[in-house]
């Protein structure tokens, strides 16, 4: 039997509305008796406010298994309606929780990682033709409490059952028409994208594109899970089929597919002895503290004894990064450091790009000639990222996706 995994987020499932225009592709996905599980988040902007709740509640964070019981709640009321929905079409329709579906986490409160999805029974439910409606975002710790799994959980939720029904395909529906090769808010020629590989979109994702959660595309690439994403706010046969993201959809296409970027960046900078050790400790600091540190540039210093340390990090771990280094008992003997928690980074996305050397040409010449003036730069296989101020991060998006010929691909 053909089994499927539907996947809805915040937007597509925000009001009654939107639930019942869930509950019709739902319904069009079963007409001709494929086997269903849906995976649903909190109605849009829900686990905002209950964080703000929690927050009240227990400002330092003492108590983290009573939160996430909390953050859990607006998945388990969106479960439970669109299954309400689906049974007033007359379709078996049954809401689970995350522990109910058999999602098995560890103690990691607020960031809990899947360990095993117990889907003897859960595929067996759906098999008999019932619907499973599945609270995303959620699962059980060992502790037999309730764990959540991080922003954008419902996705790994989502891949996670694909994988432990071994269903044929997850569809991740969303309020736009797939993946697109921009933000088109700020890149208005922004084309919806046809086919990514993993790599692509795990770049896009890690990048800053509020595309799926970088953790559950990892996850996809492990299980060979076939990711579609497509709209739920568009029906019809006119209707853009989505993008779908799968081990083949890197090949024998334009190198470039897409520009992403993020606002929350900061930069630091110091002198420092050019000495491997010191270089060394300054990351273990920086390591210990759980400080992910991404752009790293060191470039000779004033004399032959001293170099420049360059490197990028989140805004919100700006001031604490800065604390360490400074703290005396660290004894790092650095200089002139100066922090700019004012930047951003853009980043093209694609396929063998650092063997290309006209791809960074392209990169350095397009920011130059809108007077961007370029912080720190970053290369792999699948992306070249560049670290600007943040006032410039539009005109940077939309020079980059011109320059790379995205504004007609």
């Amino acid at each position: 039997m053909k089994r499927l995994v539907m996947k809805f987020g915040g937007t597509s499932s925000a009001d009654q509305a939107r639930l019942d225009a869930c509950a019709a592709q739902i319904a069009h996905q079963a007409a001709d008796g494929t086997a269903i599980a849906v995976v649903v988040s909190a109605p849009a902007g829900m686990t905002d406010q209950l964080k703000q709740d929690v927050l009240r509640a227990d400002e330092h964070n003492q108590w983290p298994d009573e939160g996430d019981a909390v953050l859990a709640a607006g998945e388990q009321i969106n479960a439970a309606l669109l299954a309400m929905a689906l049974r007033r079409r007359g379709l078996k329709a049954r809401s689970l929780t995350g522990w109910q579906a058999g999602i098995l986490t560890d103690a990691d409160h607020g960031q809990a990682k899947i360990h095993d999805i117990e889907a003897a029974r859960l595929g067996t439910l759906i098999d008999g033709g019932t619907i499973a409606v599945i609270a995303g975002f959620q699962g059980l710790g060992p502790d037999g409490r309730i764990t959540t799994l991080g922003r954008g959980g419902s996705d790994l939720s989502a891949v996670a059952v694909v994988a432990a029904l071994k269903a044929q395909s997850c569809e991740i529906y969303t309020d736009v028409s797939g993946v697109y090769s921009a933000d088109p808010r700020l890149a208005p020629k922004a084309q919806p994208i046809q086919s990514l590989s993993y790599d692509e979109l795990l770049e896009m994702a890690s990048q800053g594109a509020k595309v799926m959660q970088s953790r559950s595309v990892e996850l996809a690439m492990a299980e060979r899970v076939v990711l579609r994403i497509r709209s739920s706010f568009e029906t019809g046969d006119d209707a853009f089929a989505g993008t779908q993201i799968d081990r083949q959809a890197g090949l024998e296409r334009a190198l470039v597919r897409a520009v992403s970027y993020s606002r929350d960046e900061a930069r630091i900078m110091a002198d420092l002895p050019a000495d491997p050790a010191t270089l060394s400790q300054i990351f273990k600091i920086l390591s210990d503290a759980d400080i992910q540190v991404d752009m790293i540039v060191q470039s000779p210093g004033k004399t032959a004894a001293t170099s420049t340390l360059v490197f990028s990090l989140r805004r919100g771990d700006a001031n604490q990064a800065l604390d360490l280094l400074k703290n005396p008992c660290h004894n790092l003997a650095l200089e002139n450091i100066q922090l700019n928690r004012d930047m951003a980074k853009v980043s093209v996305i694609g396929i063998g790009l650092r063997s290309q050397t006209k791809m960074a040409h392209t990169m350095f010449e397009a920011l130059f000639a809108q007077g961007i003036a370029i912080g720190a730069v970053a290369t792999s296989e699948t992306r070249i990222s560049a670290l600007v101020p943040s006032a410039d991060v539009e005109i940077a998006v939309r020079a980059l996706h011109s320059a790379y010929g995205l504004d007609t691909a």
